[in-house]
């Protein structure tokens, strides 16, 4: 988080405003976590005064000392009041005589003389304000219809940022998205630029990491309604649908919530009702299933959530079509056991009526769906444009509402011609509901040989015997070997065997655990990384070859100083892994005059942060990509470390790398040198 200070410089009025700082307020951010500056800390070229708008808009706190009159502490503090409702901690010494104005407010204060004897009530003053949602600012107070701008407006994003973001979208590069969306941190542009990174992860498929990013997003905002939306969908997915409900209903509970969010919002709610209705039935014994699914709570649920999104926007046709299908199957199930369809009713009579209440609201609903089909149908005409979604609701519709095996097969030829493989997928898996509970049957046997009959439902003990294993990712570290000249031996070139053999032991050890190894990742430096690639091929185990820099460059800084032998074995690995393209290069620059030049100038002004490090935490998070469970998150590497345990290689190393492992929860299979090599 990030905090702007508002107050006078240097000495003022006897007070010394720039210790009060560094005595009090600096402390106190510091202890709760926050990073704070003032005007005296933009530095960039320009206008001072738009720099000074966006902090005052964008940050989480403002700490504002108003101990005198000072116009501009007042004209700040005056527009954070403005357009922002909360989050304003004001601190003051007995000065000036207080403005009328704000002597209703409440404040922290200090003794001008021992400013840091107040440091523990501010701290607990500051904590309380980041914990509550309550309003400070009196213009809100007093206009409390009156909405705060969205902050994030305010944060321009560089243009190189988003043009890696769409290039690691377009190359399927996940493991770069992640990479970025952990950088982004602490920028000012942070939220926009989790945003971007967010929809990318999500259009990619990697929901744990897209879960991430847009939960880092929520930890600032945490009702930030285009965050809770997206949650609300990949939670969904990852099965979390406790999760995904919260988010949910953050969203509608937003008073800035417009209709057609509110629509989709309703929709993804009936989702979850559905998917929990799903489970509940799919998972009865075989004759039990119908009555299961009629008597579930959920049918109704999610049958009443879709048709809740429907009214809200009438060109939402997916939850239109969507509540009819379950009205269908409800109605479906009830008249052939009228007996369970009658539990919930006083009698017959009342259970036929609602009966027919329901066939009723179901064709009004075909016709409310079909006329929002038709104008999705022009518009789209009018545009110049094609949406297969729409195509295959059509075929939806039809083969709900009709009786017609071959029309309606013949509807979904047209439909799924040219739509993505998955779109078939998810006209089976809605398909699979009618065949397993025999409702809307019809038409089913001649839409099966269009579309694909999908496999027969399983057993819950065919669930559990079907789970599958994911195999291991491998990740090497590890030193290099010593230049001739090295004062403190960490890997001698004469224990190259002994690295080799030890290395090899690891390995295997990993291949004989669980389900085994898939693949494994690493740099190409002279003495552990490329001796990992080399025992991994022996093992016939796949790698990915990962540099930082060009690899010109990166002979001359990490392979040729342990003699020519391993550039030759460099190369050799390189041209292997280039033919199969498993070759991948961090940086492309090649006229470097200072190191920070390999960074991408969006990058660069982050502090203590270069190439090396950048390129650790790349291999890491590429790696986590494909080795972590799709489904929890969870990180399935092993982290194998040819390490010494020294703190010396600094951000970048390995021991900083085994940190960040370890903090994930995964595996570490440290190879401790000095008692490898006796040194």
């Amino acid at each position: 988080m990030r905090a702007f200070i508002i107050r006078p410089f240097g000495i003022k009025n006897d007070i010394n405003f720039d210790e009060v700082e560094r005595l009090l307020i600096a402390p106190a951010l510091k202890s709760v976590g926050v990073e704070g500056g003032t005007t005296i800390d933009i530095l960039e070229a320009g206008n001072i005064r738009l720099d000074m708008f966006r902090r005052l808009l964008t940050a989480d706190l403002v700490v504002a000392d108003l101990s005198i009159h000072n116009a501009n502490v007042f004209y700040e503090l005056g527009i954070r009041h403005a357009l922002r409702d909360r989050s304003t901690f004001m601190l003051r010494c007995r000065a000036d005589a207080f403005p009328f104005d704000l002597q209703t407010d409440r404040y922290l204060e200090y003794r001008c003389e021992d400013p840091a004897a107040r440091l523990d009530e501010l701290v607990m003053g500051l904590q309380r304000t980041m914990d509550s949602r309550s309003k400070d600012s009196p213009v809100f107070m007093c206009l409390p219809n009156l909405s705060e701008p969205d902050p994030s407006q305010f944060m321009v994003v560089p243009p190189d940022f988003g043009e890696e973001v769409v290039r690691a979208a377009d190359n399927h590069q996940a493991g770069d998205l992640a990479l970025m969306s952990y950088e982004v941190h602490g920028f000012e542009w942070e939220i926009r630029g989790w945003r971007m990174v967010g929809t990318a992860q999500f259009n990619l498929g990697a929901l744990a990491q897209a879960k991430v990013t847009w939960e880092s997003v929520r930890k600032l905002e945490p009702n930030d309604l285009e965050a809770n939306i997206w949650l609300g969908t990949i939670y969904e997915r990852l099965g979390d649908l406790t999760r995904s409900t919260q988010a949910l209903d953050r969203a509608l509970n937003n008073k800035s919530i417009d209709r057609d969010r509110r629509a989709e919002a309703y929709s993804l709610l009936a989702r979850n009702a559905k998917t929990r209705w799903r489970a509940e039935w799919e998972s009865s014994p075989l004759e039990e299933r119908r009555a299961t699914a009629l008597r579930s709570p959920h049918l109704q649920d999610s049958f009443e959530n879709y048709e809740r999104a429907f009214d809200e926007d009438l060109n939402h046709f997916y939850s239109g079509l969507n509540s009819l299908a379950m009205i269908k199957v409800m109605i479906g199930l009830a008249e052939t056991m009228r007996d369970v369809w009658a539990e919930n009713f006083e009698n017959d009579k009342k259970a036929e009526d609602a009966l027919e209440g329901y066939r009723k609201n179901a064709a009004k609903l075909a016709a409310a769906v079909e006329l929002s089909l038709n104008a999705t149908f022009r518009r789209l005409e009018r545009e110049g444009k094609k949406d297969v979604w729409a195509e295959i609701s059509a075929a939806d519709l039809y083969f709900i509402t009709t009786d017609a095996p071959r029309r309606a097969a013949a509807a979904y030829h047209k439909a799924l011609a040219a739509a993505p493989d998955f779109a078939s997928d998810a006209v089976r898996k809605q398909l699979s509901v009618y065949r397993d509970l025999g409702v809307l049957y019809v038409n089913l046997a001649e839409v099966f040989k269009v579309v694909g009959e999908p496999p027969p439902l399983a057993t819950p003990s065919d669930k559990a015997a079907a789970a599958p294993q994911h195999k291991r990712v491998l990740l090497f570290a590890g030193h290099m070997i010593d230049a001739p000249d090295r004062d403190n031996p960490r890997f001698p070139a004469d224990k190259e065997h002994v690295a080799r053999e030890k290395i090899k032991e690891v390995i295997v050890k990993e291949m004989s655990s669980g389900a085994g190894v898939a693949c494994g990742y690493a740099g190409g430096a002279s003495g552990g990384d490329i001796l990992f690639h080399e025992v991994c091929a022996e093992l016939g185990i796949p790698t990915r070859f990962y540099l930082a820099i060009p690899p010109q460059k990166f002979v001359t800084t990490s392979v040729q100083k342990a003699g020519p032998g391993w550039v030759d074995r460099f190369w050799d690995l390189y041209e292997e892994h280039y033919k199969h393209k498993q070759v991948r290069v961090l940086s492309e620059a090649t006229s470097v005059n200072d190191e920070r030049e390999y960074l991408p100038a969006w990058l660069r002004p982050k502090p203590n942060y270069g190439v090396w490090q950048r390129n650790n935490l790349w291999i890491l998070f590429s790696a986590l990509n494909e080795g972590c469970d799709p489904k929890t998150g969870d990180p399935n590497i092993t982290l194998i470390a040819l390490w010494d345990g020294a703190e010396g290689d600094g951000p970048g190393g390995t021991g900083d790398l085994v940190r960040k492992v370890e903090d994930l929860g995964a595996r570490c299979e440290i190879v401790k040198t000095k008692d490898l090599f006796g040194l």
